[in-house]
């Protein structure tokens, strides 16, 4: 664009990293007349770091349509971790699928089955890439090495965006996806919420030929966090050669040991013997990284005509891996919550305060999960115990292991699941709900110990809330108490239906499965 000259689009995004491209995605799948530029300062393919998935990303993989693009590239199928923290040196595996389970099967494999409960470990080059071209194949306007100079802005509402080259953009609406570097926090004078005890330095490599530490099935693996006194080490596959190693400490620690970024790299990783052991034979890839890695939350994340998505919302600590989660998932409630607002279907205060609510309780239930990490030397026992506090804060009764469990699984709510397919409810949906009541364990042990159930909606209010589904908001009725919702839609008002009627689990079962093969749709 010419110097001065003034670009006029629906929607502006500034960065193209996974936030931004899933938001463009999902804005030109829902309404493909909408004018989406995305505004990046980098020139893609480039590096970037923070590579593991969780399960949800999977699902709004396939919801943007870039999920068969992504799985022919072949990266690492991600079950689960591998950790050792405070003061043992035994090792403890996380899974969101036990091996056991993994079932050998050809890639590229198709978004079902058992690849809905695993992740992916990334190569950020090539992935981020994937989705930038995939929303620009949908007809998003990209505009690479464009850099944002200025925000202009009248009080909560900004009015246009100056680039470097003098030109003007002009929009509806405005979201900052770049990242950290706080573009629109300035502007809008947003604060955050930055705890001491999580300033931390991040320095990292990229390395040829190192050993996964365990391959499970086809192409299989589990990451390692591993715990060196003064930090941490990540030892993150991203292909059959390539690995990604890095190692998080105290800024402080850093400040005081005097050692270059570099030398305390290579420290880290001679003073892990179960990194330096997979790494016998690697050979390092270029330079060494470093970035401030300090968590951190905003005091808001929306405006007049304004959103923040993905790390410009906050950041929490790398330990359980819930970055990239927050960003995708983030993103695709701001698209939802854009098409809304534009098409003039629900108040943009009620969809804006959802966004701010939800998204900031996920970030901090993950930098209060670090801060316990950081702070405490014990065994694993005490660290899912902590976890099992956290879950009761949002509302969720559950046991130490089943609160790791969730947490580790991206500490979502249940409406988050309900999209694709919400109406719907078939065989399969059946099989889903029966889990729910079944328990992962034998059935049989698990129907001799509880095979009764009551509704218990006393004191429980109604409220309504969002659902997202197929490009559409829902307002649905819900019922909230003691910070848990049970929205009134989908499976969850079938299972609150068959309950007012059964109490007996069999029987429950049974009404489920009459159900189904009614072809019964849950309004």
């Amino acid at each position: 664009m010419a110097v001065g000259a003034r670009r006029e689009v629906d929607v502006a995004i500034v960065g193209g990293g996974p936030g931004g491209s899933t938001l463009a995605t999902l804005l030109k799948k829902y309404e493909p007349s909408l004018r989406v530029l995305v505004l990046e300062k980098e020139k893609f393919p480039r590096e970037h770091v923070g590579e593991s998935h969780l399960p949800p990303i999977g699902a709004v993989l396939h919801e943007m349509g870039v999920w068969d693009k992504v799985e022919a590239a072949n990266f690492p199928i991600k079950i689960g971790a591998t950790y050792r923290w405070g003061n043992t040196n035994d090792l403890w595996d996380f899974e969101f699928l036990p091996p056991a389970k993994f079932k050998d099967q050809a890639r590229p494999a198709t978004y079902e089955g058992q690849r809905r409960l695993t992740a992916f470990q990334v190569d950020r080059m090539v992935y981020d890439d994937i989705l930038l071209r995939h929303a620009e194949s949908l007809g998003v306007e990209v505009r690479e090495e464009t850099l944002v100079r200025n925000i202009e802005h009248e009080g909560d509402r900004i009015t246009g965006l100056v680039l470097a080259d003098g030109s003007r953009v002009e929009a509806s609406h405005y979201v900052d996806a770049a990242g950290n570097t706080g573009l629109f926090h300035r502007a809008m004078g947003v604060g955050a919420m930055v705890p001491e005890t999580l300033k931390n330095i991040a320095i990292w490599g990229y390395w040829d030929n190192a050993e996964w530490a365990v391959e499970i099935g086809v192409g299989a693996t589990r990451v390692q966090v591993l715990s060196i006194g003064c930090g941490w080490v990540w030892f993150i596959p991203l292909g059959p050669t390539r690995t990604s190693v890095g190692f998080v400490c105290p800024a402080e620690h850093f400040r005081k040991c005097g050692k270059t970024p570099e030398a305390l790299y290579h420290w880290a990783l001679q003073e892990e013997p179960r990194v330096r052991d997979l790494m016998r034979n690697a050979t390092m890839q270029g330079e060494v990284y470093a970035t401030k890695d300090w968590s951190y939350c905003a005091d808001r994340l929306c405006g007049e005509n304004w959103f923040l998505v993905g790390d410009s919302c906050g950041f929490a600590d790398p330990i359980l891996a819930g970055g990239m989660t927050l960003a995708h998932t983030g993103a695709r409630i701001v698209a939802y919550s854009l098409l809304s607002i534009l098409r003039g279907e629900h108040d943009p205060d009620w969809l804006k305060a959802h966004y701010d609510t939800t998204q900031r309780k996920r970030i901090s239930q993950y930098i209060r999960f670090a801060e316990f990490w950081y702070s405490f030397n014990g065994c694993f026992t005490d660290l899912r115990e902590y976890t099992q506090k956290i879950a009761a804060d949002a509302g969720l009764k559950l046991d130490p292991r089943q609160a790791f469990r969730w947490l580790s699984f991206g500490g979502f709510g249940h409406e988050d699941f309900l999209s694709p397919g919400l109406a719907t409810f078939d065989l399969l949906s059946v099989k889903e709900v029966t889990k729910f009541f079944l328990g992962e364990g034998d059935a049989g042990w698990e129907l001799n110990k509880f095979n009764l159930f009551r509704l218990n909606l006393e004191k429980a209010r109604k409220i309504e809330v969002p659902i997202f589904s197929e490009g559409r908001t829902i307002k649905a009725e819900a019922w909230h108490r003691d910070g848990a919702t049970l929205p009134f839609v989908g499976y969850f008002r079938e299972v609150v239906e068959v309950l007012r009627q059964h109490s007996v689990l069999q029987d429950i079962y049974r009404e489920f499965e009459a159900r189904a093969r009614k072809g019964a749709r849950p309004g």
